[in-house]
């Protein structure tokens, strides 16, 4: 007598756990599930395929029903959560009062991701838009820069000078010129300083990475990608140029999660602006970094960082680039990759 066996089925189920290695060898989890159940094809003995089926025959030799229904889940984590779990360590290792905000774009993706929503003192990163809102003002006006202001601009950015920044802010027509420029920019929570008092404008991160994006925007005026900068490409290329060309002892910030060059300024793999600024009333300092980053796999992430309330400038920077390390990580993980130089 023929033997009777029951179809049989095994579920499968995979999970896939991804964990990112953050900042100075502090782990922080970041998890992807992917779940996939699939049922056997049924089979066909060797009776059944070489002759039909026949009355009597045992069940062996029966055709079982096809059955493949593939079921994916795929639960997704929002880049905004994913970050907000890497800056952890960050905000636990700062300082007592002292407030950090961070917002990451991955060029390649176009994945971005914000951490924080508070307002902050721009201190020496606000000349980034004021060079931006010079450059465009020009724009408007078909000239190019003059001697004059290509001086300020260069000393205003490498150096950080801020005679040039009070001497280019009044060119600009100070906080109105700025708004104005800002309004075409996309920037919504950023509000110049009054009269001559630009370090004090009032950002978010949000809004100099959106600053970020019209900088170094990768399309040209035909508008071939889906956030063209309203800056031309001469005037990014100049203001790219600029921010690749800091002054050696400004080399600190979002440049923390860039992979390490070999020194010379053409090899540096960032270009950033940063900001910094002690507070007289409380003697406080507001310490900020803005810029782009590429690391060591070759890709390029847009990084704002702002922070205040740091009792030493040092202690202030160890924040931000905790910060920036942080959040170029969480994108990292998502392409298997961890090596923040």
């Amino acid at each position: 007598m023929a033997s009777e066996r029951a179809p049989r089925r095994r579920p499968l189920v995979y999970i896939v756990l991804a964990s990112a290695v953050v900042m100075g060898g502090t782990g922080v989890g970041t998890a992807y599930v992917k779940a996939q159940a699939h049922a056997d094809v049924g089979r066909v003995t060797s009776a059944a395929a070489a002759a039909p089926v026949q009355a009597g025959a045992s069940e062996e030799a029966s055709v079982e029903p096809v059955a493949d229904p593939t079921v994916e889940a795929e639960p997704t984590v929002e880049p905004d959560t994913l970050l907000s779990e890497a800056m952890k360590p960050v905000a636990s290792a700062a300082e007592d009062g002292a407030e950090v905000s961070v917002a990451v774009l991955d060029v390649a993706s176009g994945d971005s991701a914000t951490y924080g929503d508070g307002t902050f003192d721009t201190a020496s990163i606000v000349k980034v838009d004021i060079l931006a809102t010079l450059l465009l003002q020009a724009q408007d006006e078909d000239r190019s820069l003059t001697a004059q202001e290509k001086r300020y601009a260069t000393s205003m950015i490498e150096i950080s000078d801020n005679a040039s920044a009070t001497a280019l802010w009044t060119a600009i027509g100070r906080a109105e010129g700025l708004a104005a420029a800002n309004k075409r920019f996309g920037l919504t929570d950023t509000e110049g300083g009054t009269g001559m008092l630009w370090g004090l404008t009032q950002t978010t991160a949000a809004d100099q990475l959106t600053l970020l994006r019209q900088v170094f925007a990768k399309s040209g005026d035909s508008g071939d990608t889906a956030e063209p900068s309203v800056l031309s490409a001469a005037s990014r290329t100049y203001l790219q140029g600029l921010m690749g060309s800091i002054a050696e002892d400004q080399d600190w910030g979002v440049s923390a999660a860039a992979a390490t060059s070999t020194a010379a300024t053409a090899d540096r793999r960032f270009a950033l602006k940063n900001g910094w600024l002690p507070r007289t009333a409380t003697g406080l300092w507001d310490i900020n970094s803005i810029g782009r980053v590429t690391t060591a796999d070759g890709r390029e992430f847009l990084v704002a960082v702002v922070s205040n309330g740091n009792t030493t400038k040092a202690k202030g920077i160890s924040l931000v680039e905790s910060a920036a390390r942080a959040a170029v990580s969480v994108f990292a993980a998502e392409s298997g990759t961890d090596d923040q130089s």
